[in-house]
């Protein structure tokens, strides 16, 4: 590796150019999972229809859960690989990787167990019914076989990513993007095989991209020799505490989804379902550009936590958060001026589901912005150490939400819905704000009092 690269380790370096090293990659990987999921619910709602779209939006919430244990393990394995080698104990990144590894398959066979003890109870809480929720069930039997390598395939480019190989990571995300909108473009174009075909696409996919990262870690490239790591029992449990949080958001995220589904389905109708639906593909974009940002922000932070370069953390988190929320304020005027651009790629020839949509795009994603700084804040706490912040962040954003979401549409119906997401996030943010500011505030006094006076509580 030559001296000019631009490298965590490398302290020459400024923190912009490292920042941005590991953020482009990432961004680019996670816009483009966004950008398939998207192409993904265009090929449904052209060839399948509303009732497609509303089948597919009750199966994400269950998904979900099985995609954030991927997360969990890649976040906070990732995490952990970062500040060892941050500290120079290589072997103990090696120990962590090799646990990483055996943690995707076991929680794989759970997974699976986990789909088909629930899954149709699941369907049944969230209202559903009709054609709906036999396209709901067709889907959902495919990812039920498929659990593991919905965990692998989410699991294993993080600890890519944060053995020292962003771009590598990238690469093996971007081609198991491309493979899942080829397959989408034959399994629903051309082959009519409706959300049993978009799952098996997906599936196939993610097996993609679950070889070409098991392969990486196998070969010359990779940094790590997991070959000389061992599993360790104390290694699972803490990187279950750091990727606690990032399993809670995706809990919290289907939970809340599977919510908003019940309650479009009793104050509306399947309509509404598939309009949130739209909703969420034309939000995926920044959400996964605001991931994107805040997974990039994650290895420099751990690493510079490890090295005790505590200027360089502050110096970090303050760009990705202008980032995040600088582009969320773009994505909401953007969207209020032209919501009807975003809505014809899923529907056209529908105008009560148009209607519904328009309403979603311009209420629902008012405070979009406080997303994306919700989530890096979540993000930099787990990479410091944090666990416990970063729980009550993702924590607080499921249990804040409740309350509008339970009171709101009584006395607003489907617009008090809409509303309660951007009403909870300004609630949270007003309180997670200050905890970043004073942790920020810390680091300062660390880099300037000595190296040890900054705790991780």
């Amino acid at each position: 590796m030559i001296m000019s690269e631009v490298t965590i380790s490398n302290t020459s370096q400024s923190v912009s150019k490292t920042f941005w090293r590991y953020a482009i990659p990432s961004i680019l990987a996670m816009v483009v999972n966004g950008l398939y999921l998207v192409i993904d619910g265009i090929f449904v709602g052209h060839y399948v229809g509303s009732d497609g779209l509303a089948g597919i939006n009750m199966v994400i919430p269950v998904v979900a859960i099985i995609t954030g244990i991927g997360v969990l393990i890649g976040m906070g394995g990732g995490s952990i690989v970062s500040q060892y080698r941050g500290e120079g104990k290589l072997a103990d990144a090696d120990h962590t990787l090799m646990t990483g590894l055996w943690m995707i398959l076991v929680t794989g066979t759970l997974g699976s167990l986990f789909l088909y003890s629930v899954s149709g109870w699941a369907l049944e809480i969230q209202g559903a019914y009709g054609d709906p929720k036999q396209f709901a069930i067709e889907c959902l039997n495919i990812f039920t076989i498929g659990a593991s390598l919905t965990i692998a395939s989410s699991a294993l480019p993080m600890l890519v990513r944060n053995d020292d190989s962003p771009n590598i990571s990238t690469a093996f995300i971007l081609i198991g993007a491309l493979t899942n909108i080829a397959l989408d473009y034959l399994f629903l174009a051309h082959l009519g095989m409706g959300l049993k075909g978009a799952a098996i696409a997906t599936l196939i996919a993610q097996a993609v991209t679950t070889l070409l990262s098991l392969g990486y870690f196998l070969s010359k490239y990779s940094e790590a020799n997991v070959f000389n790591g061992q599993f360790k029992w104390k290694l699972v449990w803490r990187t279950t505490e750091l990727g606690a949080s990032t399993l809670v958001m995706f809990v919290y995220f289907g939970f809340v989804m599977a919510l908003h589904n019940k309650l479009f389905m009793y104050y509306g109708d399947a309509t509404h379902v598939a309009a949130f639906a739209i909703v969420g593909y034309i939000a995926s974009i920044y959400y996964y550009f605001t991931e994107g940002i805040a997974n990039g922000m994650q290895p420099p932070v751990s690493f510079y936590f490890g090295a005790k370069q505590f200027s360089k953390i502050k110096d970090t988190v303050k760009l990705a958060l202008s980032v995040s929320v600088g582009l969320g304020i773009v994505v909401t005027i953007l969207l209020n001026i032209f919501p009807e651009a975003a809505i014809s790629l899923f529907t056209t020839e529908n105008p009560a589901l148009t209607d519904a949509t328009k309403q979603g795009v311009q209420l629902h994603l008012l405070g979009i912005c406080l997303d994306g700084f919700l989530f890096a804040a979540s993000v930099y706490f787990m990479a410091i150490g944090m666990g416990g912040k970063a729980l009550f962040v993702s924590a607080g954003n499921m249990i804040v939400q409740l309350p509008f979401l339970l009171v709101l549409p009584q006395y607003f119906g489907v617009e008090g819905i809409w509303l309660s997401v951007p009403l909870s996030n300004l609630t949270l943010t007003l309180v997670v704000l200050p905890m970043v500011i004073s942790s920020l505030r810390k680091l300062r006094s660390a880099e300037i009092e000595g190296a040890d006076s900054f705790q991780t509580v």
